[in-house]
């Protein structure tokens, strides 16, 4: 019998989480700190995602709003003219793939979910849009819950915690909790690596990240190119692949059911390894 924890109703499209899977990030953006300006016409977009879809990934996720340090908020508006038309145009191409809409917004969430996108990623826990867990029980899709303390504009200028793991444990025991109540049936939980956490916060939640398996929710980790990699290594975000396979790895030791990555062949082939030492 399948885990209903490990199992994502994706709009009548199920994702089994028994065995870790991959989302590929699209990010439709002139802006965000690695693709940036890649993928803004129709033809990249699409180019892009056959790309991730064939080298393996489960999930696309698209986002219309750059939130990496520094970032400058958008309008909704602004948001839609860049999410909608690519979630239409890869689910009219690819029309069985599970599409996730990277948005702090519920009436994006609401717009992309009626365009075909199967679940709402938002970083800011209905910080930004009180209405985002209401509208998101509503829609009824897989809601990722993450960790940030500040905002993208402000997060990364002097982060503090007393103990970072207890305080992201608090948060997600808390947030659950309203989630719950709002009718919102699949929860993702994402520490938010990167997201208002020095280099040394991130690793220690890394380090003890089997923590939260204590909630019994799947566990996302977004790891790819961060921060957390480029500083440790003294390299940029292009040059961080390889420090990005090597901490997915810790990722699935630690517990992770979701690599969120650029770069979709290494982070499946890691998988693999990962299970095969899993079993020996």
């Amino acid at each position: 019998m399948l885990n209903p924890r490990l199992t994502l109703n994706c709009r009548g499209k199920l994702l089994g989480l028994e065995q870790p899977i991959v989302m590929g990030i699209l990010n439709v953006t002139p802006d965000s700190f690695f693709d940036g300006g890649k993928y803004t016409t129709e033809d990249a977009i699409l180019q892009q995602a056959e790309r991730m879809l064939e080298d393996g990934a489960q999930i696309i996720d698209i986002g219309g709003m750059s939130s990496r340090p520094g970032a400058r908020a958008i309008s909704v508006e602004e948001e839609l003219r860049r999410v909608i038309p690519a979630i239409q145009s890869i689910l009219r191409r690819f029309p069985e793939t599970v599409v996730s809409i990277d948005t702090v917004h519920s009436r994006a969430a609401r717009e992309a979910v009626a365009a075909g996108a199967g679940i709402v990623n938002d970083i800011s826990a209905a910080r930004f849009d009180a209405g985002m867990y209401e509208e998101a029980g509503k829609l009824g899709t897989p809601y990722v819950l993450m960790h940030m303390q500040g905002t993208p504009e402000n997060m990364q200028e002097q982060p503090v915690y007393e103990d970072v793991v207890q305080e992201v444990l608090d948060f997600f025991i808390a947030e659950v909790a309203k989630l719950r109540s709002a009718g919102v049936k699949d929860i993702i939980l994402d520490p938010g690596f990167g997201f208002g956490k020095t280099v040394e916060h991130n690793f220690r939640l890394l380090k003890e990240m089997h923590v939260f398996q204590i909630l019994d929710y799947p566990i996302l980790a977004g790891l790819s190119r961060k921060s957390m990699i480029n500083k440790v290594l003294k390299i940029p975000p292009e040059k961080a692949l390889n420090g990005t396979t090597a901490l997915n790895m810790v990722a699935l030791q630690q517990g992770a059911k979701i690599l969120r990555v650029h770069d979709v062949r290494p982070a499946i082939e890691t998988i693999k390894l990962w299970a095969q030492l899993e079993i020996t």
